[in-house]
């Protein structure tokens, strides 16, 4: 059997998060939702439809599927799932059938001949001829779906992984409070002294090449990815970070993707931050409202309440933010934004590529520089820019180009009239 995963035509309810990147390649405890998938199908990728601006890049983080080509297969027992659907806990059908989430197609086993189909658009119009049944696994509508769920993932991969004990080097003056089957250390990871793990509510694996610097507290469930580094961090419950990520001052049910700097004091809390993110020293972000009420958060142009009352901020790739930045309860940042403190909370939305400097939305010295910039950040992880990721990240600022122009005339006119 083939296994094919999908974006539907609602990728756009996980922004800023996936204007470079696919929604399978979202992280969700230790894994991408593409990896639990392919866990609980039993079986490697073996396609990807997808946007075809990300095509290019994908392919150099991808080695083996096929990209919105299903030639291969031609004559094969197919299962299609989408990129929504949470793979823990779920048991693909054994049948072939359609199953629905409202509109959205979640999943379909077929026989079919799929070899002409090549987005979703014509997936779903030929998965409404099969027969039709409601999919009753767990199913992520909006991107911080994926960040509440985080917690009881990384239980979930803990316990998939079958992975426990200390194969790194633990300094006899660090400390595990709770039950130590609960812990992972990776060969290559170093705790230092005075370090505290804390698996009572969950578990713990801190993965090869890590380095927990002194007075560093961990609580589980937690997720630490390869080459992470935690400098007197206290690391709530419900954290993945990394990998090659630096993390100090406080975090809290929170996924931070690789090669991403909150390397000062400050507090990180139902966030949900993208790569190559740079949060400056003191940068806090509310994930509580002082009335304790449902948190909204702007999307697509449209209030959406959350219906949580813990939701922080969703920072898209490249974001660089100043000293004392302050972020409001359900606030999105979007790609290569430059944001510098004023002293209070910043706008709930900021665009895509734009530098909000004295409280004003402007476009700063343009798209260049922020490329320039994200060269020169990603160089000192020795990783390289390749031209790929250039001309993705051209492309997503003309696709975002109406949008940002709209939120700079407005902040203009509001100027104007002060």
């Amino acid at each position: 059997m083939k296994l094919v995963l999908f974006e539907d035509d609602q990728f756009d309810r996980f922004l800023p998060l996936v204007w470079l990147r696919g929604v399978f390649e979202l992280k969700s405890g230790a894994t991408t939702l593409a990896a639990k998938l392919a866990r609980a199908v039993g079986a490697d990728v073996d396609a990807l439809l997808v946007r075809d601006y990300l095509v290019p890049t994908l392919r150099q983080r991808w080695q083996s599927p096929a990209f919105n080509d299903l030639s291969g297969c031609r004559g094969e027992e197919v299962l299609f799932v989408n990129a929504r659907v949470c793979g823990t806990g779920w048991t693909p059908p054994r049948e072939r059938v359609a199953l629905w989430q409202g509109a959205q197609l979640a999943a379909w086993r077929t026989t079919a001949d799929v070899t002409s189909l090549r987005d979703y658009a014509s997936l779903a119009a030929a998965a409404q001829q099969a027969d039709r049944a409601q999919f009753s696994g767990k199913w992520f509508d909006y991107i911080w779906d994926v960040m509440l769920s985080n917690p009881e993932e990384i239980t979930a991969d803990f316990e998939a992984a079958g992975r426990h004990g200390f194969e790194g080097d633990m300094h006899e003056c660090a400390a595990v409070v709770g039950p130590e089957e609960r812990v992972y250390i990776a060969p290559g990871a170093e705790i230092h002294p005075f370090v505290c793990i804390d698996t009572r509510e969950g578990p713990v694996t801190i993965e090869a090449g890590c380095e927990v610097h002194p007075f560093t507290r961990i609580e589980g469930p937690c997720y630490v990815g390869v080459g992470s580094i935690l400098l007197g961090a206290k690391v709530r419950e419900g954290c993945s970070i990394g990998p090659m990520c630096r993390v100090g001052g406080e975090v809290e049910e929170s996924i931070i993707h690789g090669h991403s700097n909150k390397y000062h004091d400050g507090f990180l809390g139902h966030a949900y931050v993208g790569e190559w993110v740079n949060l400056g020293a003191l940068t806090t972000n509310s994930d509580l409202k002082n009335d304790y009420g449902s948190v909204s958060v702007l999307m697509n142009g449209q209030t959406v309440d959350t219906g949580s009352t813990k939701v922080g901020s969703f920072i898209g790739d490249h974001v660089k933010t100043s000293i004392g930045t302050l972020l409001n309860t359900g606030t999105i940042v979007g790609n290569m934004a430059i944001l510098v403190a004023t002293g209070a909370p910043l706008p709930k939305y900021i665009p895509p590529y734009v530098w909000l400097l004295n409280g004003v939305l402007g476009k700063g010295f343009g798209l260049t520089p922020l490329i320039k910039t994200a060269r020169t950040a990603m160089s000192r992880r020795k990783v390289v820019m390749t031209d790929e990721d250039e001309q993705l990240l051209r492309h997503v600022f003309e696709l975002t180009a109406e949008d940002r122009l709209t939120h700079i005339r407005r902040a203009r006119k509001t100027m104007a009239r002060r």
